[in-house]
């Protein structure tokens, strides 16, 4: 992506780790030399309510926000998340979900049902749609939570971030104990892309 800006939005539920995701990749761009703005919108995380976060870089960040239609990326820890922000999306940009179900309060109260084929629904709508099982990657690599790595590397690869200054990232914000299965995950998620494209 060569455009000014790129502007990625973030989008989970409350535990997922998109708040982690959103300081690598600004740390990401602060080594690149990039100008770089983050917002974050907490719903009712505690909960398992819609996390957001924005991630803007480029060589001038006026706005941390992110306006309808003119996101480059939506990154979705989950499904029904990818859905909620799709007009957020600008025409010819790319949505990478996780295929991980995660009911909100209304399904969980009865409510309301869980949307059937909602992932089928968005790569409808979305030509560059990449749905994957991040969860289960994590899972063998030692860790669930780090599902939000993988993301990060499947991400890393499709806008061309260089591996070398995520992984100088990596080891620079996640916790020490944590530091291998990550780097793993990174690497999974990475090489996932490369086989799909």
């Amino acid at each position: 992506m060569q455009s000014q800006t790129t502007d990625i939005l973030i989008v989970g539920v409350g535990g997922q780790g998109t708040l982690l995701t959103s300081r690598i990749i600004a740390q990401v761009a602060v080594q690149l030399g990039y100008d770089v703005k983050v917002s974050e919108v907490h719903g009712m995380a505690q909960r398992g309510g819609s996390v957001v976060t924005q991630v803007r870089y480029g060589k001038k960040i006026y706005s941390p926000i992110i306006k309808k239609g003119e996101a480059d990326v939506i990154l979705a820890f989950e499904k029904i998340e990818a859905a909620r922000w799709l007009d957020y999306l600008k025409a010819d940009g790319m949505v990478i979900i996780n295929n991980e179900r995660v009911n909100p309060l209304p399904v969980m109260s009865g409510k309301a049902k869980y949307p059937e084929d909602i992932h089928e629904k968005v790569a409808a709508l979305v030509e560059k749609t990449v749905v994957v099982d991040a969860t289960d990657i994590a899972a063998r690599c030692g860790n669930v939570k780090a599902a939000n790595v993988v993301l990060v590397g499947i991400l890393s690869q499709a806008i061309g971030l260089p591996v070398e200054e995520v992984e100088k990232a990596i080891r620079a914000i996640v916790p020490g104990k944590a530091l291998e299965v990550n780097q793993e995950a990174f690497r999974e998620g990475r090489k996932l892309l490369e086989q799909t494209v």
